[in-house]
């Protein structure tokens, strides 16, 4: 059996047995959801007014991002016209996650999901203040990649967000919390970032600190070689630098031999660069990883046609329309630009 008709298989078996996570959002809870969702403002030390998202994770706590807060000369949030200043707070600065605690706050806790089992094209949503509207909005999307950091995941997801949303709490379809959104990275075709609610629960059992400035940047604002490799392979992929993200790539695997975006991306190098069976042999490894990693097979599907094996193009458009749809637009226009507009 070929190589590529085996990875057909593979994902659509993945498909199968990943349908339960798939289902659809309920907008009813989503609208509950809204209840435990507040707006952060800060006064910065320059005399401005700072804006974030905030979740209730327990009795009278708010969880946030720390890079709200950092460096600010107060801190408060407000709910249904009211306005709650905390008394007390506890960071985790590296991971860019802060709890703040108030006393007889009154709004109900969200229930804490599970990180650590999450898949790639699962369905989520996520509720916040982008752009500081004044009332909380709804985002949904999907997961599109896992990167492993420290002991948990971060969470990439095609639910934009801008200023105003950092810290907002991202949702699985039953409403449990599972990552609260943190950064992007630059330009317009931006990869948006969440941190994993395990952080959050580890958080919650650690102590109080007591002022909000700190010498301590979050990961994701580290210099560029400190940066993961997950962050460091956006620009050259973006900007077609091929060299430059072979480079990169070949030391992602290196490193993180079990990551699917690593030979993905390496793939993707390999295939600009002319080095096809490589290239083959990269987008192996990452569908043998994760069977429904999207970006994969629509790789596949542009060298199928460039190969015109069209038996191959068309079993992978197959796989693609059943995790993707939207991709499998994008694959036909890329093929038949003339037909845009037309399908």
């Amino acid at each position: 059996m070929p190589l590529c008709s085996r990875m057909l298989i593979a994902a659509l078996t993945a498909l199968l047995i990943s349908e339960a996570a798939n289902a659809a959002p309920n907008n009813e809870l989503a609208y509950q959801l809204k209840a435990s969702v507040v707006k952060v403002h800060t006064a910065t030390k320059s005399g401005g007014h700072g804006v974030g998202t905030g979740v209730v994770v327990g009795k009278d706590l708010i969880a946030t991002n720390c890079h709200i807060l950092a460096n600010t000369n107060g801190v408060k949030i407000t709910k249904f016209g009211d306005s709650f200043v905390p008394d007390a707070i506890k960071a985790d600065w590296k991971h860019d996650l802060c709890i703040l605690r108030f006393q007889f706050l009154e709004l109900k806790p969200v229930e804490l999901g599970d990180s650590e089992h999450l898949q790639y094209e699962q369905e989520m949503f996520s509720i916040g203040f982008p752009g500081g509207p004044p009332k909380p909005q709804t985002t949904y999307g999907k997961i599109k990649a896992l990167y492993p950091l420290d002991d948990s995941v971060i969470v990439r997801t095609d639910a934009s967000f801008v200023m105003g949303a950092s810290g907002s709490p991202v949702f699985d379809n039953d409403g449990k919390l599972i990552a609260i959104s943190t950064f992007k990275s630059p330009g317009h075709n931006a990869y948006y970032y969440n941190v994993p609610v395990k952080w959050v629960k580890a958080l919650l059992a650690g102590p109080d600190v007591t002022s909000l400035s700190t010498d301590i940047a979050p990961f994701w604002d580290a210099t560029e070689e400190s940066r993961p490799y997950f962050m460091r392979v956006v620009l050259p992929y973006q900007n077609e630098k091929w060299d430059e993200l072979s480079q990169i790539a070949n030391a992602w695997v290196s490193k993180e031999p079990q990551s699917a975006e690593a030979h993905y991306y390496l793939g993707v190098a390999n295939d600009k660069l002319g080095n096809t069976q490589a290239a083959k042999t990269e987008f192996a490894t990452a569908l043998k990883l994760h069977p429904q990693h999207a970006a994969t097979l629509f790789a596949l599907g542009l060298m199928a046609n460039k190969e015109g094996n069209q038996a191959e193009l068309e079993r992978l458009k197959i796989a693609i329309k059943d995790i993707d749809e939207e991709m499998l637009s994008n694959l036909n226009d890329t093929i038949n630009p003339k037909l845009q507009g037309k399908q």
